[in-house]
């Protein structure tokens, strides 16, 4: 017996986009006049940080990179820090995961097996992690200094 073929759930991925919009919105207060911000997030006896750094701007989107980097710089050799780029979409009031580290143009579906081994909602699946992502923030983070103002 052949799995069923996976099928874009397309309201409940814009609803994911609407939230993940109103979580940024909520990070990101002065997104229209600030360049970056960081968050700290204390993870067991360690503290993780978040940047969100803005790329590009124009008057209905702005395009954000979110990386998490451990206080000290250290990257871990074997399990690398996530890294999105995620664009805003103000007049629909979404927000979007456009890239994750190298990986671009990311299809709403993919057959499965295929030759990059993504995941047959690979994109709904990133756009569910920057949700995650973005509630821990939100929950138990704390806003650092804010730089670029």
């Amino acid at each position: 017996m052949s799995k069923p073929r996976y099928k874009v759930d397309l309201p409940r991925q814009q609803a994911e986009c609407e939230a993940n919009y109103w979580r940024l919105r909520k990070l990101l207060p002065g997104v229209s006049h600030a360049e970056r911000w960081q968050f700290t997030v204390p993870v067991g006896d360690d503290l993780q940080h978040t940047r969100i750094h803005v790329l590009e701007r124009s008057r209905f989107t702005t395009t954000v990179q979110i990386t998490q980097v451990a206080p000290d710089a250290t990257e871990n050799r074997w399990l690398k820090a996530p890294k999105l780029t995620v664009r805003l979409y103000h007049d629909a009031r979404l927000a979007e995961v456009l890239t994750w580290e190298h990986h671009r143009r990311l299809k709403p579906r993919y057959d499965y097996p295929n030759k990059a081994m993504y995941l047959a909602d690979e994109k709904a699946q990133l756009n569910q992690f920057l949700g995650e992502w973005l509630s821990v923030c939100l929950r138990i983070g704390h806003s650092l200094e804010t730089v670029g103002r």
